[in-house]
């Protein structure tokens, strides 16, 4: 038959690890990642995985299927393997098949390893047009991978991804659960070389760290509009004075659901 052309094969290729988030959607069994490869919850998560069931009524325990994967991975660092999702289905007490559909379908989850940092960068055309194209180039360049490998040393994954969100401070990556804005080539080897070192900076208040210094989504000029907020026919200052009224601090909301 006629072959492929190069070209081709390669987009072939992209579509498919972008498809689906760098790993098949069945299982394939690894050395570390076998249904006898022992997984249990730690003393201290099992406290966890009580909280999150008792949010729920007793017959609806499945409900807690997808925060008790996103706890297991955490434990695990930062992947499933196929006895964490088997754990998840027998504290459900679900079908194992249960647990395997979600897991399978939310991209949050990788059911593959990753490296101690997975970087997930934005392909979509805000970042495109942004620049993201030198991002990917000079990640690549850095730490010597392609678009789904890991660093030989265990420490760096990198997948393009579909849209995170941030469009407004494009070009991004998201950096395990932390958002980095407003990249450039030359910012985005200073992340990885803090990364290399265990020092990356801390998330801004609103849970984000744009590059260039500024403050969450706002331009160049700082804060141009929106300075007062009409409640009730009063004018308050609450977001550029006070901030929000409550509890949670955006950046620290980690904290809060428990993790």
């Amino acid at each position: 038959g006629r072959k492929m052309l190069p070209s081709l094969a390669k987009a072939s290729r992209m579509m498919q690890i972008r498809s689906m988030a760098g790993s098949a959607s069945y299982h394939i069994d690894t050395p570390d990642n076998l249904e006898s490869t022992p997984f249990d919850f730690s003393e201290e998560n099992y406290k966890r995985v009580d909280m999150v069931l008792s949010k729920y009524p007793a017959n609806y325990k499945q409900s807690g299927i997808i925060p008790l994967l996103d706890l297991a991975q955490r434990q695990h660092g930062g992947w499933l393997p196929l006895s964490a999702m088997n754990k998840v289905a027998e504290v459900c007490e679900c079908a194992p098949a249960r647990v395997y559909e979600v897991a399978s379908f939310y991209t949050m989850f990788n059911r593959t390893q990753r490296g101690k940092y997975f970087i997930q960068l934005c392909g979509t055309t805000p970042c495109m047009i942004c620049g993201s194209e030198d991002i990917s180039k000079t990640i690549q360049k850095h730490l010597g991978i392609k678009n789904g490998e890991t660093t030989s040393d265990g420490l760096f994954t990198l997948l393009e991804v579909e849209c995170l969100g941030a469009c407004a401070n494009a070009p991004m990556i998201q950096l395990n659960d932390d958002y980095f804005e407003c990249l450039t080539p030359k910012t985005t080897i200073e992340i990885l070389e803090l990364c290399k070192t265990g020092n990356l900076s801390e998330m801004g208040k609103w849970g984000s760290l744009p590059m260039n210094g500024q403050v969450s989504c706002e331009g160049p000029l700082g804060k141009t509009s929106l300075f007062n907020v009409l409640v009730d026919d009063v004018v308050a200052n609450k977001v550029r004075e006070g901030g929000f009224q409550g509890e949670v601090d955006p950046a620290s909301v980690k904290i809060h659901m428990g993790y």
